[in-house]
């Protein structure tokens, strides 16, 4: 079931589908997200001379034009699954329909080979519902499931019909994901490191990808370029975890290598970045070279918070940063920060007292549910209190992990961090 790697490597000659589904959710947000890890397969492929095809569930499904090139993913409302009958939300369907996937199946010459991506492990249905198609259209094609899912859900994964299953990190081999597949594309994607060095307890980050890394300045132009080329693209998301780890020798090459060959395009950074990183030096750098969406990793000013999450940032370094930021010129609408909601013995009057430090200092604040992801230190705390988490990735929904599952939090609490967190 795991020799993904291998079978991969030994195809040449051959046509490859590769597929993002759908996801199911209570709410889903595009925060430039593209399938990396499968278009650097695909493209890797291509190279050897293999004929490769993408159906990407979500991004063919969308309608309304949102900010820096992004669209809102079409959803189609749907019934909860079982472990959600009682949560009083609307479950959705976001991506094509059963009929226009089995369509856009149906118009690619039959492959040699399916493979197909996954993300969050509570989104699984949706991965489940696509095998489930593929397998009626192309019955005798063999299926590979990798990502997110299949990596720290393996056995749960084996049951979803696929014919092998990833279980382990395979290293990118290819210059640049296959973005071109997408035909029209409103933005770009990028990465100038794989992995993080931290050890939040909390994080997968470390289990799915166990090694840091960080590439020259020259493969990040490459693979920006490429994309600027085929795409005509204004904006690029870095997916980074740790952008900023090793500014001097790694971030600001790349900036000067970008600023030099793209000017005017706009950079982003959904994953949050290291405020203690963020110097008058570094705060210039991101200003000058377009970084426009900046996120903020703060987590919580709560010092067993801070213990859990590496000790990323104190108050002091993160108002540093905050000062650095506003004084190269960003505004402090431009500044969000996460801050963590609904770990496993969370002080509540912590996260009150973390929103509030956030929005003295006039930045903006964005709440981050806490979900058990399988392998983290916290993970095994949260199977203390609800074992079933060891057989039913949908009880790990962020969204109503710590209030409708595990009652770390009452909704209506909840439901006031975030009214705080939005009111001036």
């Amino acid at each position: 079931m795991s020799n993904i790697y291998s079978l991969i490597r030994s195809l040449k000659g051959k046509k490859v589908l590769g597929i993002n589904p759908p996801i199911r959710d209570f709410a889903y947000f595009d925060l430039w997200a593209k399938p990396m890890g499968l278009l650097y397969l695909l493209q890797f492929l291509r190279e050897r001379d293999n004929r490769v095809f993408l159906v990407d569930c979500v991004s063919e499904a969308t309608d309304k034009e949102k900010s820096y090139g992004r669209k809102k993913p079409r959803r189609t409302e749907i019934e909860k699954p079982t472990p959600y009958r009682n949560i009083p939300r609307r479950y959705y369907h976001f991506g094509l329909t059963r009929k226009e996937f089995k369509k856009r199946l149906e118009e690619i010459e039959r492959p040699d080979l399916v493979m197909i991506t996954s993300v969050m492990t509570y989104w699984y249905p949706g991965v489940w519902w696509a095998i489930d198609i593929v397998k009626e259209v192309f019955p005798d094609v063999p299926v590979a499931l990798g990502g997110i899912y299949a990596r720290l859900c393996s056995h749960h994964a084996s049951g979803s019909g696929a014919d092998y299953v990833q279980t382990e990190f395979m290293p990118v081999e290819a210059p640049y994901p296959a973005m071109d597949l997408y035909g029209s594309f409103g933005y770009g994607v990028a990465e100038t490191s794989w992995g993080c060095p931290m050890g939040c307890e909390y994080c997968a980050s470390k289990i799915l990808c166990p090694t840091f890394s960080q590439r020259s300045a020259e493969a990040v132009a490459t693979e920006i370029g490429f994309q600027v080329n085929v795409g005509s693209i204004k904006d690029v998301a870095f997916y980074d975890d740790a952008l900023l780890l090793n500014r001097e020798e790694h971030f600001y090459p790349v900036c000067d290598r970008i600023r030099e060959d793209f000017e005017g395009l706009r950079f982003h950074t959904p994953n949050g970045l290291h405020v203690k990183q963020i110097d008058g030096k570094c705060a210039d750098y991101l200003y000058n070279t377009g970084f426009r969406t900046i996120r903020l990793s703060l987590e919580s000013v709560d010092p067993a918070v801070l213990k859990e999450s590496s000790s990323k940032v104190s108050r002091e370094q993160y108002k540093s940063g905050v000062e650095n930021l506003l004084a190269a010129g960003y505004s402090h609408n431009d500044l969000e920060t996460y801050v963590l909601v609904g770990l496993p013995g969370q002080s509540l009057q912590g996260i009150k007292d973390t929103i509030n430090f956030v929005k003295d200092l006039g930045a903006r604040v964005k709440t981050a549910q806490f979900s058990p992801i399988p392998g983290t230190s916290l993970y095994y705390e949260a199977l203390k209190k609800v074992p079933a988490l060891a057989y039913e990735p949908l009880l790990q929904n962020n969204t109503v992990y710590s209030t409708w599952i595990s009652g770390n939090m009452t909704p209506e609490k909840l439901q006031e961090f975030k009214d705080l967190a939005r009111n001036k």
